[in-house]
Parts: structure tokens; C-alpha cells; sequence
């Protein structure tokens, strides 16, 4: 069977993330040395030295263009980054998101739109791309799996949480965005579903009329299925511990989870039927 040969030149999975950290904290620098220049470095820097949000946005700063500690690894393609960094790089994102924005605002309010539209040109378009930037790290840093589903590898994505369960030793491995959770007896973890969804699963075709003068979306000929409801589509399924090893009582939750997008619900629907097969 041919295999696929890796050379040098392919880029590691995470690369690309951190490449885009790095940018992003390259123009920020650039930006800041840019106005440091046009107000003056001496005066800049005394500035600086009695102002906290200045410490704050330099600690962002070597944070985002340093990276200390990540890593790009092919068994964690959605973070190269440890736990702390990322963390890190969300809370000073979010404050500095705060901060702009409330500048902003405080702007337009005072001086109003016209010289809001001036100060923008004048910027080069800088009061939209920094809130624009700092949005860009919130979002690249937040919370999510190790990996996609890959129902063939046995490799399970539900929200932030990712199962590996491995057929020939009977375990499961269970990770919280890049933290190990645990690792289980596969024959002792089971899915727990909510009343709405373990109906969808026993009976995936079911469909129950729809109320007289009142269509729900997704209905076909008078008739729909309990997945169209709001509250089915976004349940929670738990992954409970059965075992005398659980702490105190048996029927440990591991985790919870909400089912908010259809490949949740896939990956848990999977998750359940490779357990059962176990």
C-alpha cells in the first residue's frame, strides 16, 4: 500500500495558526512603534512607564509574537499552543477588544460621526483594524476539540471535548480543548442522552403533527420531526462512568456537552454506537 511521504516542506498542523498569531502581533508592534515615533520615543516611553494598559498591551504583545511554549504536533492540529498561552492570549485580547471599542465609542460620542469618518481616514483605516484584530485572536484562541470527527480512526469531536477510543485495548482517552481529561475502560463509559434526543435516537424517523395554525419550520405535509425543535436541536448528551472506581458512586459524569451543531450530534451519535460495539 503506498503511503503518503511527509517531506520538510510540508507545514505542520498548527503552523498555519501560529504563523497568523505572529502576523497579527507584528502589525500591532509596527502600529505602536509607528505612533511611538510620531509622538516621540523619549516622550513615549516615560509615557509608558507610569501607564498600566501600556504594561498590559506589551505583555499581549511578546506574548503573541514570542509564543512561548507552542509547538505545532500532527495529534494536535487545533492547538499548538498550551492551555495557559491560549488562556493568556484570550483574556488580553477580550480586555484590549474592551478598551477599543470603549474608545471608540467614547469618540463618536464626543466629536460624532463626521470626525469619526476623518479620524479613520487619517488612521489609514486603524480605529476598524485593531478592534478587527484583537476579535481575530479571540476567536483563533477559542475554546475547541483536538481534532475533527473521524469516525474511521475512531476519533470523536463533541464541542470542546475529544474522544479517542481505541477497539484493541478497550480504553478511551478524553480531552478538554488540550488537557487529558482521562482515560476510561471503554466498556464502563456510556452516552446518557436527554429525553428529546433518546426519542430521535430510538426512533431517528418518527415524526408527531404539527400543531393546527402554528407550521414549524422544516415541516413536510403536516408533519415534522422532534430534530426541527429548538430545544431538541440544541440538548446536551452526557458521557457517564460506570464504575466502582468512580469517585464515591457510580454513574460518574465525565462530561457534558451541548449538541449545538449537527456535527456534534453526529459525533455523538458515532461516539454512542462505538461504545456499544465494544
Amino acid at each position: 500500500m503506498a503511503r503518503a511521504h511527509h517531506t520538510r516542506a510540508d507545514p505542520a498542523p498548527g503552523a498555519g495558526t501560529m504563523f497568523t498569531l505572529r502576523a497579527i502581533g507584528l502589525v500591532l508592534l509596527a502600529r505602536w512603534l509607528h505612533s511611538m515615533a510620531q509622538m516621540g520615543y523619549a516622550e513615549s516611553l516615560s509615557a509608558m512607564a507610569s501607564s498600566p494598559w501600556a504594561s498590559i498591551n506589551g505583555v499581549f504583545l511578546f506574548l503573541l509574537i514570542v509564543l512561548p511554549g507552542a509547538r505545532a504536533r500532527a495529534e494536535r492540529p487545533f492547538h499548538p499552543l498550551p492551555q495557559w498561552l491560549r488562556q493568556a492570549l484570550r483574556l488580553f485580547a477580550f480586555l484590549c477588544l474592551l478598551f477599543a471599542i470603549w474608545s471608540i465609542g467614547v469618540f463618536v460620542w464626543a466629536e460624532g460621526s463626521r470626525r469619526t469618518v476623518r479620524a479613520i481616514a487619517a488612521t489609514n483605516g486603524w480605529l476598524v483594524a485593531a478592534p478587527s484584530l484583537y476579535a481575530a485572536v479571540l476567536w483563533i484562541c477559542r475554546p475547541r476539540s483536538l481534532w475533527r470527527t473521524n469516525v474511521a480512526a475512531r476519533r470523536f469531536a463533541i464541542g470542546r471535548y475529544a474522544i479517542s477510543v481505541d477497539a484493541s485495548t478497550r480504553t478511551v482517552v478524553v480531552w478538554v480543548e488540550s488537557r487529558k481529561l482521562g482515560q476510561y475502560d471503554a466498556r464502563e463509559l456510556s452516552v446518557k442522552w436527554p429525553a428529546a434526543a433518546a426519542i430521535e435516537r430510538e426512533r431517528p424517523a418518527a415524526r408527531v403533527p404539527a400543531p393546527a395554525g402554528a407550521p414549524v419550520a422544516g415541516s413536510r405535509g403536516g408533519a415534522t420531526t422532534l430534530r426541527a425543535h429548538g430545544w431538541a436541536r440544541r440538548s446536551q448528551v452526557e458521557l457517564l462512568w460506570d464504575s466502582p472506581a468512580a469517585v464515591g458512586h457510580n454513574g460518574q459524569t465525565v462530561f457534558r456537552a451541548t449538541l449545538a451543531t449537527d456535527g456534534d450530534r453526529t459525533a455523538a451519535h458515532a461516539l454512542d454506537t462505538s461504545l456499544r460495539q465494544i
